[in-house]
């Protein structure tokens, strides 16, 4: 089972759901299924099974499929034909281990398109505009993914997104983003630096708030976890050949954004609080972890008085001084030349009803998943873009991580 996706009520006065997924039993041949129905028969359907789990399918209507129409929404498939499911009549049925036939288990390494048929990082970045709105296939690695973001349309219709940053021998990193449960859970399954990924079907569009390209996963999609083909193994050496390159990077990444689990943090504070737990902990070493439920009130990254963007040490991560461009830290005890880096540093104003947290700090890659983009991507972007970007956030209520030092705040 490849591709999984779950529609919207196709009657809002019948609250008629439609729920479709993909089937493949061998290398050539794969087949779309979708079934009707209400909503609890529909959830409780695609809640049923996973991405790369063997089922049975019973008793399913086969139907001619109209091709334009099927194909423009789902996965373009060799069959003509199509399954049809109904909750009265069919079944879908997860198999056992000692049910699965071990003959299916490689296919799901194996994509849905010709493994030469895709566009490089690098090539889609230098087409830029001309690939606007295009749906093509995409190979690449995984440089990390995002935690889930959950918000409510105006119609009060839940729902989630959730980032996955991608890079290959050409490009560093490239943004694919993901809006379905289905490629979000997939998503979070990945191993950032050690897995491969060939996304089919992905639409390609220049986002004009990052001046920059991205890739979207969308019905048609299907990504095919670690392929099995020769191309990929080709960017799998890449990987491992820049291990310690990667390393190095995983470990800025760890100075810039601690690795500890958000869901750990639940104590929940006002500004007034925070202010005196601040106090009551001056002079202890270790910090403490809340919430805080505000809007940020300053938010200075369209002026160009305030400092953005600075230069980091890739050995210790401390910020270098631009004059010398060379880390006091790290160069001064060691005879090993160490580079720079650019990475966000900024300071934001917090409020809520009890009053304001000044000079927050927002840095590293919690910046950029802040923001939602890159370093390179904010660089590139004009002052009219910038301040854009700045009104999506500013006096906006959020819910926000911090960690608090006794002389300090950073936004986690």
């Amino acid at each position: 089972m490849e591709n999984k996706s779950i529609g919207f009520p196709l009657d809002i006065g019948s609250e008629r759901y439609t729920f479709s997924f993909t089937v493949r039993d061998s290398p050539t041949h794969f087949v779309n299924a979708t079934s009707w129905g209400n909503e609890d028969y529909i959830r409780s359907l695609s809640d049923s099974f996973r991405v790369g789990e063997c089922v049975i399918i019973e008793n399913p209507l086969i139907q001619r499929k109209e091709l334009e129409r099927e194909e423009k929404f789902n996965p373009g498939t060799p069959s003509n034909c199509k399954l049809l499911l109904s909750e009265n009549h069919s079944m879908v049925k997860v198999c056992s281990s000692y049910e699965v036939d071990t003959k299916l288990l490689p296919l799901i390494h194996l994509p849905v398109k010709e493994s030469h048929d895709y566009y490089s990082l690098g090539d889609i970045v230098a087409n830029g505009h001309s690939l606007d709105g295009g749906i093509i296939n995409v190979l690449a690695a995984v440089r990390s993914v995002g935690e889930p973001k959950y918000f409510t349309t105006s119609d009060r219709r839940k729902g989630q997104r959730c980032e996955v940053k991608l890079y290959d021998e050409t490009e560093s990193s490239f943004t694919m983003i993901c809006w379905d449960n289905e490629s979000i859970l997939l998503a979070q399954s990945w191993m950032p630096r050690e897995t491969v990924i060939f996304a089919s079907d992905v639409r390609i569009s220049f986002d004009k708030f990052r001046n920059c390209m991205t890739a979207t996963v969308i019905s048609k999609t299907i990504i095919t976890t670690n392929p099995d083909t020769p191309e990929a193994d080709i960017l799998l050496n890449f990987i491992r050949e820049n291990k310690e390159a990667n390393t190095l990077d995983g470990e800025i990444d760890s100075y810039l954004k601690e690795s500890i689990n958000l869901n750990t943090i639940v104590d929940v504070y006002t500004v007034e609080q925070l202010k005196v737990k601040a106090l009551k902990n001056e002079g202890k070493a270790d910090p403490f972890y809340g919430v805080l439920y505000a809007y940020i009130s300053t938010l200075n990254i369209d002026d160009e008085t305030t400092k953005v963007v600075r230069n980091r040490c890739s050995g210790c991560g401390y910020i270098v001084n631009e004059a010398s461009t060379t880390c006091t830290t790290c160069n001064k005890d060691s005879s090993e030349f160490r580079s720079v880096f650019l990475s966000f540093d900024m300071l934001i104003d917090l409020t809520d009803h009890t009053g304001t947290l000044h000079s927050c700090s927002l840095t590293g890659s919690v910046a950029e998943e802040t923001l939602g983009c890159t370093v390179n991507e904010f660089l590139a972007m004009t002052d009219e873009q910038k301040t854009a970007l700045k009104w999506q956030f500013l006096l906006e209520r959020s819910k926000i991580y911090l960690k608090g030092p006794a002389d300090a705040f950073c936004l986690r």
